[in-house]
């Protein structure tokens, strides 16, 4: 009975509250520089011409692809990826493709990227790289098939950098047992350099976190830093680096673009919007994204996630009220298909809101402010990796009766599903060298968990949820 009511609890702080918490934190931190260019975490792979920067990110719409990308500086060499389910033992090979570019006088490395399709669900892969006599070899877990009560752990984090806070960040996530990261934009802060670093500073973004994209899928989405607009260097086509170098499975879901796209990962079927590219009515992503809710299956994929760079909601003077075109473009959607819960980065602090809704103000009439909505999703500010513009301090006062909890710290989150019903959700605040888990609830999904039909099913799930979290 103590569990079901601190469950309840749990679940009411989530729809609405009477006031939210501005935290007084204050944490020391390092400075908000980039690590230097000579540091062990930049460090080029030995063997000439090895490959470096190696990633993978979802290849298909159903968790059954990935896409392996990499680097070679010096010579295209092999575009080939050797796999297979046992360590050392090949039976696969798949051919991929290559390119480079300019940017400014830069001359980029070939970025290879290589579909590997077919695989077999919740299997551990081993892969291997070859360029001339350079190899390097790798693994990777492919999700449990789409059910709706698939376990799976995400991690997110946005707004990363290559600083010393940004390595704390990524240090702990990658102790956090997550097994795919939902990563909100903004990489690797390359446009604050001129000319010829500011590839430079995308080549050591990629050595940098490639301890964790060569073992797991880092689902991307753009922010303002990967526009790279510098018209002083006759750099003027947005977007560029990002594109050549970054690659996402928009075509698995019908999308024209590889800014916004969906993929289904075990229960989860999460969908990446682009804040910086056209999305008004009649618009390709409007147009796409009307198209996509059809194709959500809650009894399949139950958990539906929302990726955006800009936040709809935030109560910080940083990017004040710059995701309201967004809002006045998708929130009826948002509300109507009951999308479960929506991150965005952009603002570099931790922001957690109620279920809220702004859908009844039409400019002419109505609730001029958000209400509470049952049927919102939650909003979750997660922009505070560690890059060096440094953290976003100063909230507006009074605080919004939307906002639950804000804080400005360093940090990542995680979203364990843990069935149809329940996930478990933490933002953990990277203090002095230790995660320390600040911000906690258990989410209660749109769909299963307010299904009156269900309601037998629900209460078993929610007496196995409750126990296993009680147990951490």
């Amino acid at each position: 009975m103590h569990h079901l009511v601190l469950l309840c609890v749990f679940l009411s702080s989530v729809v609405y509250g009477n006031g939210g918490i501005t935290s007084s934190f204050i944490r020391s931190e390092w400075p908000a520089v980039d690590i230097p260019l000579d540091h062990h975490v930049f460090k080029v792979p030995k063997g000439y011409n090895a490959p470096q920067q190696v990633r993978i990110t979802q290849g298909d719409y159903d968790g059954k692809a990935v896409i392996i990308s990499w680097v070679t500086p010096d010579e295209p060499g092999s575009s080939k990826v050797l796999y297979g389910t046992v360590q050392g033992k090949y039976d696969f090979v798949v051919q991929g493709t290559y390119s480079n570019y300019t940017f400014y006088k830069y001359k980029s490395g070939y970025t290879h990227h290589c579909l590997v399709s077919g695989l077999k669900y919740d299997t551990k892969y081993y892969y291997k790289i070859e360029s001339g006599e350079s190899s390097r070899e790798f693994w990777f877990v492919t999700p449990p098939g789409l059910h709706p009560d698939a376990a799976y752990k995400f991690g997110i984090i946005g707004d990363l950098g290559q600083t010393f806070n940004s390595l704390s960040t990524l240090e702990h996530y990658m102790q956090s047992g997550a097994q795919a990261v939902l990563f909100l934009g903004d990489l690797s802060y390359a446009d604050r350099y001129q000319y010829n670093n500011v590839g430079v500073r995308w080549d050591s973004w990629g050595r940098f976190v490639e301890p964790s994209t060569a073992y797991q899928p880092w689902l991307w989405s753009a922010g303002n830093h990967e526009i790279d607009y510098m018209p002083y260097m006759g750099e003027v086509s947005p977007f560029k680096n990002f594109l050549q170098r970054y690659t996402t499975p928009y075509l698995a879901s019908k999308s024209s673009s590889p800014l916004w796209y969906a993929i289904r990962r075990a229960s989860a079927h999460i969908i990446v919007l682009s804040s910086y590219s056209p999305f008004v009515k009649y618009t390709p992503q409007w147009e796409w994204l009307h198209e996509e809710f059809k194709r959500v299956d809650r009894e399949k994929t139950p958990w539906l996630i929302v990726l955006m760079h800009v936040p709809i909601y935030n109560s910080n003077e940083a990017h004040f009220k710059e995701g309201e075109s967004m809002r006045a473009a998708f929130e009826e959607w948002f509300v109507e298909h009951k999308v479960d819960i929506i991150f965005a980065g952009h603002v570099h602090a931790y922001e957690r809101s109620y279920r809220i809704s702004n859908v009844r103000y039409n400019v002419s009439s109505g609730d001029r402010y958000p209400v509470p909505d049952k049927s919102a999703p939650v909003y979750i500010t997660v922009g505070d990796g560690g890059n060096q513009e440094g953290l976003a301090g100063r909230f507006t006062e009074p605080q919004p009766d939307y906002s639950a909890f804000r804080e400005a710290s360093y940090g990542h989150s995680t979203l364990d599903i843990k069935n149809r019903t329940h996930a478990i959700y933490h933002w953990n605040r990277n203090d002095d060298g230790k995660k320390v888990a600040t911000d906690e609830f258990v989410l209660h999904n749109q769909y299963w968990g307010k299904n009156i039909r269900r309601r037998k099913l629900k209460k078993h799930y929610i007496k196995s949820v409750v126990g296993d979290w009680i147990a951490r």
